[in-house]
């Protein structure tokens, strides 16, 4: 059964409330889906030591990584403010490097209500990105 992008919002929303930030209170929630229709989850885990912190973004890539899915087709960011937010600087980059030809990831970003979802895609959001062909790597390479 395919998953909607409702399903994926109530999950980035229900990982939102898993979110460990005792520092920022800022809580974010994420889920991904991958082309092969599975889901993963990611909640930002903060550290006193600030530099340690871990986005919910990148918590969830990891854990589609780990599991042997690379083709994300859509990620969906949730936090408490009024108006979306979209993922920081560090998880766009982390974002790109699964986009390759004929793979532009989806990005839905959500605040509070959940009413007014705002769209873009990976190559959007970080225009003039670094990614794997500048170090003359095939994009696709080892992509399953």
């Amino acid at each position: 059964m395919e998953i909607t992008e409702e399903q994926l919002i109530q999950e980035a929303v229900k990982a939102k409330e898993r979110a460990y930030c005792p520092y920022s209170n800022f809580r974010v929630g994420c889920s991904l889906l991958t082309k092969n229709n599975k889901l993963y989850t990611g909640c930002n885990v903060e550290n006193a030591s600030y530099g340690l912190c871990v986005c919910a973004e990148r918590v969830a890539i990891c854990k589609a990584v780990s599991e042997g899915d690379r083709q994300i087709s859509t990620i969906v960011v949730s936090s408490d403010t009024d108006e979306p937010t979209f993922p920081c600087g560090m998880c766009r980059q982390t974002i790109i490097e699964f986009c390759y030809p004929g793979n532009d990831i989806k990005i839905i970003a959500i605040g509070k209500d959940h009413t007014k979802p705002k769209y873009s895609k990976g190559t959007e959001v970080i225009p003039f990105a670094f990614v794997p062909k500048d170090l003359n790597v095939d994009p696709q390479l080892e992509q399953k």
